[in-house]
């Protein structure tokens, strides 16, 4: 792991700074193919090399969430597309317990696209 992402979530206060490095773990247990780098200033954690999702802080409020890549292929109510018509986000309270299930299910739903080749992963 590089100090540039270290940076990102040690300059954190809490509670963010311990939401998004438990949300961070979350992403990389999900599957042995998932990196992390950092784009566009943000935590960016890829499958083989393709974008999966990045986490951020709402400008606004200042709070945590997760922006899924390919998220106009999940259908999960939790989701928020906004006036995105590729990628879709998952906001999370980090002053409440977070919703791990709910979270490892929306990241494997994301996996199983590229995983099942909807998302191609090789390399043009």
């Amino acid at each position: 792991m590089s100090t540039d992402i270290d940076s990102y979530y040690l300059e954190k206060d809490e509670p963010n700074k311990s939401c998004l490095l438990t949300l961070r773990d979350i992403i990389i247990r999900q599957d042995v193919n998932i990196t992390e780098t950092r784009t566009y200033g943000m935590p960016c954690f890829c499958y083989k090399k393709k974008r999966l999702c990045y986490l951020w802080t709402d400008k606004k409020t200042d709070t945590p969430y997760l922006l899924m890549v390919e998220g106009k292929h999940l259908k999960h109510p939790e989701l928020e597309e906004g006036s995105r018509t590729r990628m879709k986000i998952f906001r999370v309270n980090p002053n409440k317990d977070l919703p791990i299930n709910l979270i490892i299910t929306i990241l494997n739903e994301a996996l199983d696209l590229y995983r099942l080749g909807i998302i191609n992963t090789e390399k043009k």
